[in-house]
């Protein structure tokens, strides 16, 4: 594959940051800018958006996209932001490391992590412990429906408080955000990211791939009945994660009985942005059902 191929991919990658908006109704919120959920990388760090209200409200985590690799917490989708401007909720946008810092897990791991620090908070932030949800689109997609489906990260044991505390959400919304490895065995995925967050250089065959790497970062991997509801959006048009990711989790979770919803958008790319005001719809929707409701 040329420079200018591999170069055309990853900004459309980077671009995704779904339904992007940074403006927030500053009489509406508090917010808290680059607090540190840990201390082994500077990137570790929130931005924290605190809606007003009287008693404790849920809590929404976005993780952004960008191949792992970039992209910022600053973009928050705007029908995220919309339930700090209503009332409804609070939002934490999460920053981690990236692939060219340390490769799979340590995304996954700093999610976790900056949802204990999240709930470390609670308290203070006037946030609702039990009620905590996660959304975010392609590589904030795969974050989020890692976080979902994996096992709690509680340490009982644990002499950091933090770390004694749960990681689990009560639902996920993902974004055209990739759930199976194993595809990459039998359908084309060009973009070097799906390598590079395991620790292979772009472009080596999928048959050269460890076996255990494949099912580490694989979403679907982890699914087990007793996991939250998950509503992926994706795009029967995307080039850059093959619907077959959302599908085949789709299929997985609803075997096992975990409430599933799969919005197809029809002719829909990598960034859905076709799909306009109907995925923020249904994206609200899914979230006043499952996390906004007492």
């Amino acid at each position: 594959m040329s420079r200018d191929s591999v170069k055309s991919i990853w900004l459309a990658f980077a671009a995704l940051l779904l339904f992007a908006c940074d403006v927030v109704a500053q009489d509406a919120t508090t917010i808290h800018r680059d607090v540190a959920y840990d201390d082994d990388h500077p990137s570790q760090c929130v931005d924290v958006y605190l809606t007003k209200s009287d008693k404790p409200t849920p809590a929404m985590i976005h993780i952004h996209g960008g191949g792992w690799r970039g992209g910022s917490k600053t973009h928050v989708p705007g029908w995220v932001m919309k339930l700090v401007e209503d009332g409804k909720a609070s939002v934490i946008s999460v920053e981690y490391r990236f692939t060219d810092v340390k490769p799979h897990p340590a995304q996954v791991n700093d999610c976790l992590r900056a949802i204990q620090f999240v709930r470390h908070n609670a308290a203070k932030w006037n946030i609702d412990p039990e009620r905590i949800g996660v959304t975010g689109g392609s590589a904030g997609g795969h974050l989020s429906a890692y976080v979902a489906l994996c096992d709690d990260a509680a340490n009982s044991e644990s002499i950091d408080p933090v770390e004694k505390l749960s990681s689990r959400v009560v639902c996920a919304v993902s974004f055209a955000g990739p759930t199976d490895w194993a595809l990459l065995s039998s359908i084309k995925h060009d973009h070097p990211a799906y390598r590079q967050l395991i620790g292979y250089e772009p472009g080596t065959p999928a048959s050269k791939l460890e076996a255990s790497r494949i099912v580490s970062v694989s979403p679907i991997s982890f699914a087990t009945e007793d996991d939250p509801p998950v509503m992926q959006v994706h795009g029967d048009k995307d080039v850059i994660v093959p619907i077959q990711h959302a599908t085949n989790l789709h299929k997985k979770l609803q075997s096992i009985g975990v409430d599933s919803e799969l919005v197809v958008i029809s002719g829909g790319n990598h960034g859905v942005a076709s799909a306009g005001n109907e995925v923020s719809q249904r994206a609200s929707e899914f979230v006043a059902h499952y996390l906004l409701s007492p």
